[in-house]
């Protein structure tokens, strides 16, 4: 796979760097491809290093000891997954899977590492990164808290509409990006249905009244 400087200026943590920089991250990456359902990194595991997605989706979740999944974030192109590890030299805080072929970048902690002492612009962008990556599970937290499932799903479906690039998430995929079941969500998508917001479409969700939904989340 050729990891090309453009791709690389497109991620968050890169993005300011000299092209210099960027050429000595370019040749760090190593480049690895997925298929639909194949997973990256294992919750508990030894950390590889960090993932830049090049192209595809990767969904990141935690498991519970009974096995029920709670999705943390979808990452796509540009979006890095399993940086806390890097930083804190512990095992990967959750698993990584590929929601359809996907490509990624690996940077190695020992690189990552020598980027930060050599280039203050890349320190900068890690803060910046992290506190977004903070306020967004603070945001998760909130929903799951005080948030009706209902409110929940119709979050999911106006983030899923705002990524027209996005593939179909399947109602097993949004019980766990909702913290809930599959019925549930079933239950909740019928409702919205009812209401005259939304229609199911053989499986295709279509949003009839976006205000509305918008002011179910």
């Amino acid at each position: 796979m050729v990891i090309d400087t453009r791709h690389l200026r497109s991620v968050p943590y890169f993005a300011g760097l000299p092209d210099e920089a960027l050429a000595e991250v370019r040749r760090m990456a190593i480049g690895r491809s997925y298929d639909r359902g194949d997973i990256i990194s294992l919750e508990g595991e030894r950390c590889e290093g960090m993932y830049v997605v090049h192209a595809g989706r990767v969904r990141v979740f935690k498991t519970s000891p009974e096995g029920r999944e709670q999705v943390l974030t979808v990452v796509g192109p540009g979006e890095s997954f399993n940086d806390v590890p890097v930083f804190d030299h512990g095992p990967n805080p959750a698993s990584a899977e590929a929601l359809e072929p996907t490509t990624v970048c690996l940077l190695r902690r020992d690189d990552i590492e020598a980027l930060l002492t050599r280039h203050p612009a890349f320190a900068a962008a890690v803060i910046k990164v992290f506190a977004a990556r903070l306020r967004q599970l603070t945001g998760l937290v909130e929903d799951l808290s005080f948030k009706r499932v209902t409110g929940r799903v119709a979050k999911i479906l106006l983030t899923q509409a705002s990524q027209p690039q996005a593939g179909r998430l399947t109602q097993q995929q949004m019980a766990a990006m909702a913290g809930t079941a599959r019925e549930v969500v079933g239950r909740a998508l019928k409702a919205l249905e009812q209401d005259g917001i939304i229609r199911m479409d053989r499986g295709r969700i279509v949003i009839l009244d976006r205000r509305r939904l918008e002011e179910t989340t």
